[in-house]
């Protein structure tokens, strides 16, 4: 896990040293996928059924698919090394590994939950 952060983090340097200030760099895969592809993956990681998923009515502005123009990133040299099969299967091992962190931050008392993981550190930076 550790390499993948340096790799990820390699990102803002590359658009330090030859980006443009005050432009926004997407890190984007270059894949499209429409948001029942996405959720019919996440379901198959979690062996779960499609049977849990609820249509809701349509709505005017609804997204049917989320994308990112990532070609100012790209136009930089960065590609992506990770596919997003392999980067979703990732993020959802590390969110079945790391249940009680993501409960504490939904439950609610986020401030209590913020205290807790960063306010001694935060305290003593000042």
């Amino acid at each position: 896990m550790a390499g993948e952060a340096r790799r990820a983090d390699a990102r803002i340097p590359r658009c330090f040293r030859h980006g443009t200030a005050g432009e926004t760099y997407n890190v984007a895969g270059g894949v499209e996928r429409t948001n029942r592809e996405t959720v019919r993956l996440l379901l198959d990681r979690l062996g779960k059924p499609w049977s849990l998923v609820r249509q809701v009515e349509d709505r005017p502005g609804h997204d049917r698919r989320y994308a990112m123009d990532g070609s100012k990133l790209a136009a930089l040299g960065w590609t992506p090394r990770t596919s997003f099969e392999d980067g979703l299967a990732a993020t959802v091992d590390w969110f079945v590994a790391n249940e009680a962190w993501w409960r504490a931050a939904r439950s609610g008392d986020w401030d209590a939950y913020y205290e807790r993981q960063y306010g001694s550190r935060l305290r003593s930076a000042g």
